[in-house]
């Protein structure tokens, strides 16, 4: 398997993925055993595609299920905003902007892999 660890896309998701964890840990009840789980679960998807397309000879197929994910976290994070499961603004906007940040650097590996096109 190859090494992942030094990948800049795989320490952004990592760092996500903790902060994630410990936001998730203050929801509501309600919240916390619903959207929260989604987003732990979604978490933890990112991280191991990331793991998967960095050890594939072929990563685009890889790297567009990474993109698609990384969506569907960000509407996640989006409907838990507008439930007010965050318990602040502040959270929130970090989330998703760690979550953009992600999904640029995606943009960015599948623009090297299909060679710039």
């Amino acid at each position: 398997m190859a090494q992942y660890e030094h990948l800049p896309i795989y320490k952004k998701a990592m760092d996500m993925t903790i902060y994630i964890e410990n936001i998730v840990r203050g929801f509501s009840r309600y919240h916390k055993y619903t959207l929260g789980t989604d987003l732990r679960n979604l978490s933890r998807e990112i991280v191991r595609l990331i793991i998967r397309a960095n050890s594939e000879k072929d990563k685009v197929k890889t790297l567009l299920a990474l993109r698609d994910t990384i969506e569907e976290f960000k509407v996640t994070l989006r409907i838990c905003k507008e439930v007010k499961a965050f318990k602040n603004f502040n959270s929130f906007k970090h989330a998703i902007e760690e979550a953009i940040s992600l999904s640029r650097q995606n943009e960015g590996w599948i623009k090297s892999m299909r060679g710039g096109k």
